[in-house]
């Protein structure tokens, strides 16, 4: 049985599976993309949540794991060479986790870089863009009477999402035929978009059918319905 201890994070979040990869998360855009993917690939793994309410991400024990104190983070105890890994960062997660499994990006290297750029595009600009926005939308950003710094990412927001529907015309996925980490980065964040953060006209998402076309398709896969909701 593969032994955790030396992992400070541990000793908050216990392992009662130490042989599976652990995830330390919530099911939030970022938190969710590895979920879906562990779930994808069939990866053994085991759950645990980080509660904002309660400040586990600026714990001593997580920053343990990532200093920047965002979740997702996850160690597996058989990494490269079969020594205990851990990594933090979303992107950087998926990347190892499609290449462990030999899943979910492509074996050529053009297409494997080209996978790569659009999991890059969704990490710089969507990722910011909508979390901005729906902080503008939503939360405190309803106080301040001056609207030109949630317009200003509504138009952003608006301009990714026309490149994101262009992308997709033709092709069922981002990168053609084969579903990849590039949708399962992406996807999550759309649907928070219209969803939690209620921004869907105010970028008018309705002008943006192909997206709609591919965000639908992703949400009726199983292993998205689950990974949404871990951890519980």
């Amino acid at each position: 049985m593969s032994d955790l201890s030396a992992f400070p994070i541990t000793a908050k979040w216990p392992a009662q599976h130490p042989e599976r990869i652990q995830l330390y998360s919530l099911p939030t855009p970022n938190g969710v993309k590895v979920s879906i993917l562990l779930e994808e690939t069939g990866l053994a793994y085991e759950a645990h949540k980080v509660r904002f309410d309660q400040n586990d991400q600026l714990s001593p024990a997580f920053l343990s794991l990532n200093p920047n104190n965002k979740i997702p983070a996850i160690i597996d105890p058989n990494g490269p060479d079969g020594a205990p890994l851990m990594l933090f960062e979303s992107g950087a997660i998926l990347l190892y986790l499609a290449d462990k499994a030999g899943a979910f990006i492509p074996q050529d290297a053009a297409g494997r870089y080209q996978t790569i750029q659009w999991l890059m595009w969704q990490m710089g600009g969507i990722g910011p863009m909508f979390g901005q926005l729906g902080f503008f939308n939503k939360f405190a950003g309803k106080e301040y009477e001056d609207k030109r710094p949630r317009d200003r990412y509504v138009g952003e927001s608006k301009r990714l999402l026309g490149v994101l529907d262009q992308r997709l015309k033709g092709r069922e996925w981002i990168m053609g035929d084969a579903y990849s980490i590039a949708d399962i980065a992406t996807f999550p964040w759309v649907r928070n978009l219209i969803g939690f953060y209620e921004a869907g006209e105010l970028v008018g998402i309705n002008s943006f059918p192909e997206v709609q076309r591919v965000l639908a398709k992703f949400l009726e896969r199983p292993a998205v319905v689950k990974g949404l909701t871990i951890p519980e």
